[in-house]
């Protein structure tokens, strides 16, 4: 059985969410009352692969808020990751993706060093950060859509935002060893660790976000996007394609331009309806269908049967595994959501 550990995005997606499940009461619950709220299984879930095989799920809700972190409610987010955690694996899951904040926060805050949650020891091989499917999602979203806009990726610049994250230099692997794109531009907090990326590949200009974005005609956003940057869509190439890998998704109600193409990152669209209903609260267009690409890696982990962390640990996504998890996703009938030009 398979796991996914997900959390709500803001204090008001949590009024909307318990208003969803009858909980109408909750809609003048303040940020305290989130805190102390336990985990809980919301929702069952069957996924049938194109193969015929089924597997059956369960979706854990750790009713953490970004607002935690906002507040420095460290402790508090650390504490909800973690029961999470523990009550999948009371529940007898054999393998669970942490979603969204959850892996950062677990790597972030290196969870690892705690494994006792009060009577239970976590075993880290049931869980998975799912970064690896992401990651492999999300460049081949970048040749399918440069593909449909016309642009040879032998040829083009591409700026990676995030590039020493965990995704982020996955992507930087791939880039270079499979798409052999003409430049890579490489943007992050960190320089040492820019330095360490660009040694690695053995190529890479680092350069500073405002530099950076002029010059790509492919960018790939896999870091935090601050609320008061405001992105210049006059100064970007025309055409350009932006993929959106960061959470929550919001470029592309920000940046309005016929030539500038946003796609949301990391998310893959199933063959088949899933039987679920926790999608319904999440913004997708159609919910049976699309979800994270960490999410599905849980799901193709257990179509295989490869219950191990498979994605675990920061910078330690190779290609191989990329493509290991990447034919497994096709196997299944997993497909990279697509480009839409109309």
């Amino acid at each position: 059985m398979f796991g996914l550990i997900g959390h709500l995005t803001s204090l008001e997606h949590a009024k909307a969410f318990a208003r969803d499940f009858g909980y109408d009461t909750l809609d003048d619950a303040g940020l305290d009352f989130w805190c102390s709220a336990p985990p809980q299984i919301m929702d069952d879930i069957t996924v049938t692969s194109i193969t015929g095989q089924k597997i059956h799920g369960k979706y854990v809700e750790s009713f953490f808020l970004p607002e935690m972190l906002a507040m420095r409610r460290i402790k508090t987010a650390t504490r909800k990751i973690l029961n999470a955690m523990s009550h999948a694996q009371k529940n007898g899951i054999d393998i669970t993706a942490l979603g969204g904040f959850s892996s950062i926060i677990f790597e972030n805050f290196k969870l690892e060093n705690s494994p006792q949650v009060r009577n239970v020891t976590l075993d880290f091989e049931r869980f998975t950060t799912g970064n690896t499917h992401t990651a492999y999602i999300i460049c081949k979203q970048v040749e399918e859509s440069a593909d449909k806009l016309g642009i040879d990726l032998k040829k083009s610049s591409v700026a990676v935002i995030g590039a020493t994250g965990d995704i982020g230099s996955a992507v930087c692997r791939w880039m270079d060893g499979r798409l052999d794109v003409a430049d890579l531009l490489l943007v992050a907090r960190n320089r040492d660790r820019l330095q360490e990326l660009q040694s690695e590949l053995g190529r890479g200009k680092i350069m500073e976000l405002s530099t950076a974005l002029p010059e790509a005609d492919i960018i790939v956003w896999v870091a935090s996007m601050a609320q008061s940057l405001q992105i210049d869509v006059e100064k970007l190439k025309k055409p350009c394609l932006i993929v959106d890998g960061g959470y929550p998704k919001n470029m592309g109600s920000t940046l309005k331009h016929p030539d500038i193409h946003v796609l949301s990152g990391g998310i893959v669209e199933h063959c088949l309806d899933i039987e679920w209903q926790i999608m319904n609260t999440a913004e997708f267009e159609n919910p049976n269908r699309q979800l994270f690409a960490c999410f599905a890696e849980s799901m193709i982990l257990e179509f295989e049967k490869w219950h191990t962390n498979f994605s675990w640990g920061r910078n330690q996504i190779t290609i191989e595994k990329m493509e290991q998890i990447g034919g497994a996703s096709k196997k299944h009938g997993f497909k990279p959501l697509d480009l839409s030009l109309t």
